[in-house]
């Protein structure tokens, strides 16, 4: 008998009178879409702030408020070809950078970007991006040390499997919970490694607000 096949005998013995261990449960498409909107909206704002994110809720005519007060005086911000040009109302023209293929390293000097995104999840205060034209390329989100990210709320679905029946699975999928972070050995937390240091979402809700 080698040591493998020693090792894996004691596990089997060891795991002999123990129940089998049922397989993993998945929520279908739909589960706690009876939950009422307001609900869902309040669970996916608590969500997001719990990974230290910022998160303003406006209704749809504050929006261009919002977006600029989440952006530093001056700063200089990307923005996507296809983004709603009311969405960067409140900015300066002279503040706003196109994306005509800016390079990682010109992407490093830009101090924020502003996207919309594909769908939010109400469960794991997840928002996803799919990259299309309002979103713009994986790389912008990636590089610039602040994303400030509006979500409508009409795309905040309630659980992972509902986001996943809207995706297309052919496009590139960017999953974000929350700033970049990781930790070390010890577990000290630092964020902005290998992503954005600040994440602010802007819920845009119905006009007039909550």
């Amino acid at each position: 008998m080698t040591a493998r096949e020693e090792i894996l005998a004691h596990v089997r013995a060891a795991l002999a009178d123990v129940d089998a261990i049922p397989g993993p449960v998945v929520s279908p498409a739909g589960a706690g879409a009876d939950d009422p909107r307001d609900v869902v909206l309040e669970r996916f704002a608590e969500r997001v702030a719990d990974y230290r994110a910022e998160v303003v809720r406006c209704a749809s005519d504050e929006v261009a408020a919002a977006v600029a007060a989440a952006v530093p005086g001056g700063a200089r911000v990307v923005v996507p070809d296809g983004l709603a040009a009311e969405l960067v109302a409140g900015l300066a023209p002279e503040q706003l950078v196109a994306d005509d293929g800016l390079t990682a390293h010109q992407l490093d000097a830009i101090d924020a970007v502003v996207t919309a995104c594909r769908v939010g999840i109400a469960e794991t205060g997840t928002i996803v991006l799919d990259h299309q034209a309002d979103q713009g390329r994986r790389a912008l989100t990636l590089v610039p040390d602040r994303h400030v990210c509006v979500v409508r709320a009409d795309q905040v679905v309630a659980d992972v499997p509902d986001a996943v029946a809207l995706l297309d699975p052919a496009r590139p999928l960017t999953w974000i919970s929350g700033p970049s972070a990781t930790s070390d050995i010890e577990l000290s937390r630092v964020e902005g490694v290998h992503g954005p240091r600040t994440l602010v979402m802007v819920l845009v809700e119905s006009e007039g607000g909550r």
